[in-house]
Order: structure tokens, then sequence, then C-alpha cells
């Protein structure tokens, strides 16, 4: 069995589900080797695919560029690294983590106000009587004097 031929920048885009320009800031921000065609164009194997994927999952959970190029760095240096690579991921994971529990407080917000005005509306959807927020109806044009949105 062959290996699989290496995709161009449109084909790794379309295939990691992101744009080529990002593809190109990445590969500009120096987070990957990525091998050249004789005519310059960029080649992604299975091995930049799958260290994108990881990348971008990174990036996604708000790992900012600085820490991604201090990841990639690491992986480059070889094996000998596996622990500085650990303990950044697990720095990154109590990040997140502590970002949920806020996240989660935030939506509890959110769906305890979405109940108030559940328990304000007809079954038509109309109010079936002011929805009152705070000192001030909701109907009101004057600013509350907290927010009460």
């Amino acid at each position: 069995m062959s290996a699989p031929v290496p995709l161009s920048i449109q084909e790794a885009a379309a295939r990691l589900g992101v744009s080529p320009h990002t593809l190109r800031y990445y590969d500009r921000e120096g987070l990957l080797d990525v091998p050249r065609a004789s005519g310059g164009e960029r080649r992604y194997s299975e091995r930049e695919l799958t260290l994108l994927r990881f990348l971008l999952h990174l990036r996604g959970t708000g790992m900012g560029m600085a820490g991604l190029r201090a990841y990639m760095a690491l992986v480059r240096e070889g094996e000998h690294t596996a622990p500085e690579r650990r303990a950044l991921l697990v720095a990154h994971e109590h990040e997140v983590e502590a970002r949920l529990i806020e996240l989660q407080a935030d939506l509890g917000a959110i769906r305890a106000k979405i109940a108030r005005y559940d328990a304000h509306l007809g079954c038509d959807g109309a109010p079936a009587r002011p929805v009152l927020d705070g000192p001030v109806l909701a109907t009101q044009r004057t600013a509350p004097q907290e927010v009460n949105a």
C-alpha cells in the first residue's frame, strides 16, 4: 500500500474545516514546517494534518499564539521535551476548566433570566402582564439604575 498523496492547502483546509488563510497564518507564525512542492506550494501530509488538528483544538480552547509557538518549539526539540509539553498542557487544562466553571455560571444566569421571562409570557408569546426587571418596567424607556436587561 502506498503512502497517501500530500494535500494542497485548499484540500488540507477543507479537511480541517478552516480557511487556507488560517493555514498560511499558522505557517507564517512558525507553527509548522510544511513541506513545499517544486513550485513552492505547501503540501500537507497526515503528520501536518494531525498536528494542525491538535493546534486547532488548543486554539479553540483559548490558547494564544505564544502558547502554540511554545508547544510546537518543544515538539520540534524532540521526545525528551515530553514532560515540558505535558506541563504546558496541564496548565492550559486548568485554565480551560476555570473558564468552563465561569461559563456554567454565566449560562445559569441566562437560563434563570429566560425562566423569568417564560413565567411572565402568555401562551401566544405576548406578555401576560408587564415584565418587571428590578425597579424599572422593561417597557419603560428610561435607563434602569442597575443592569437588568
